[in-house]
């Protein structure tokens, strides 16, 4: 492995009651992923070692004590967390959810002064790391707080991406929370994805209503006719490819989705439900806009299976894979951009 080819892969451990610390130890079961990139866990040896026994998993895990002890082809194990902690598989306990913090921000510190290169976050519980000292719903809040860029929760899989206009946010909220500018934002933010990001040089991008029948001309809801259509409206004659607002509720169920390089969705169940029901278990959360490449798996702390080895680590590679083919694609694009001969010969072929 030279060292251009080195990418450094943050992770961190997320909630350790939940199966978090299982599927990063199992996506290295296969010891060819030790090839492909370096990883660095945020957590402790101990702790990771614990799962290792639980799980009968044949991975072994290189203990650190300075970022600049990293050792390509070995599984680090940046010694964040010192002191006793007790797993109790699948439950809520502050002390969890301190662990999920802490792993969290040393990996984003990490991530700001380019000891690692990208970000993958193994999932946390809401309810744990929420405290005094830490009060962000979730990961997409505190890295669109420390890093530079406007976030947005963007689920893609091989056949699928799906945008938010309002991530967390209560249903009761959510149409207070869309106005014109938040929807360009969202907008904007999505295109310069879809071209930095992913390699598509003129996105399409399909739209979902925000009422039931996008309001069916003001009868169920005027939202969709007072503020979506206006700015979906001015979006298209600034040259923008928007398509919609569609019905939300036959939209996927047709295959419309297919049609497009991006869904944009109101809010947080209209645009996750249908993705999860098609992609879940090889989706990835990515959070677009930011200055980093971050990833997640698709699937939360499942505590329900917590501590059984039932785990499936596939979504958690795929976050690890969509996170280094995201960062290469934005140095691709960051070149063609800055060399203009470069950009033209891309343009004759």
């Amino acid at each position: 492995m030279n060292k251009e080819e080195n990418i450094k892969v943050g992770i961190t451990i997320g909630d350790p009651n939940g199966i978090g610390g299982e599927v990063i130890l199992k996506a290295f079961e296969d010891s060819r992923m030790l090839e492909m990139f370096t990883p660095v866990v945020f957590a402790s040896t101990k702790l990771l070692s614990y799962y290792v026994k639980t799980f009968n998993l044949k991975v072994k895990i290189h203990g650190i004590t300075s970022l600049n002890d990293v050792v390509p082809g070995k599984l680090n194990v940046f010694r964040l967390i010192k002191e006793p902690f007790k797993v109790n598989w699948g439950e809520v306990s502050p002390e969890a959810g301190e662990i999920a913090v802490r792993s969290l921000e040393a990996a984003t510190a990490a991530l700001k002064n380019k000891d690692i290169d990208v970000l993958v976050t193994a999932p946390i519980n809401k309810e744990s790391i929420h405290s005094d000292k830490f009060k962000f719903p979730g990961h997409t809040d505190y890295l669109n707080q420390e890093l530079e860029g406007e976030s947005l929760m963007f689920m893609v899989s091989n056949e699928l991406r799906v945008g938010l206009l309002t991530d967390h946010v209560p249903v009761k909220d959510v149409p207070a929370s869309i106005n014109a500018k938040v929807i360009k934002t969202k907008i904007g933010t999505i295109k310069e994805s879809l071209k930095k990001d992913f390699g598509i040089s003129r996105p399409k991008i399909a739209v979902l209503g925000i009422n039931p029948h996008v309001g069916d001309n003001g009868v169920i809801g005027t939202e969709d006719q007072d503020t979506l259509i206006p700015a979906l409206e001015q979006l298209r004659e600034d040259g923008n490819i928007i398509f919609g607002p569609y019905a939300a509720d036959s939209f996927f169920g047709n295959k419309k989705y297919k049609e497009f390089d991006a869904i944009l969705a109101s809010y947080h169940d209209q645009g996750l439900i249908p993705f999860k029901t098609i992609a879940f278990g090889s989706g990835v959360n990515f959070t677009a806009g930011l200055s980093h490449v971050r990833t997640s798996p698709d699937h939360g702390t499942g505590f329900d299976i917590a501590g059984k080895g039932e785990a499936n680590p596939d979504s958690f590679i795929a976050a690890i894979n969509y996170a280094i083919e995201i960062y290469r694609k934005r140095k691709e694009y960051d070149i063609l951009n800055k060399n203009p001969l470069k950009k033209l010969s891309r343009k004759r072929r």
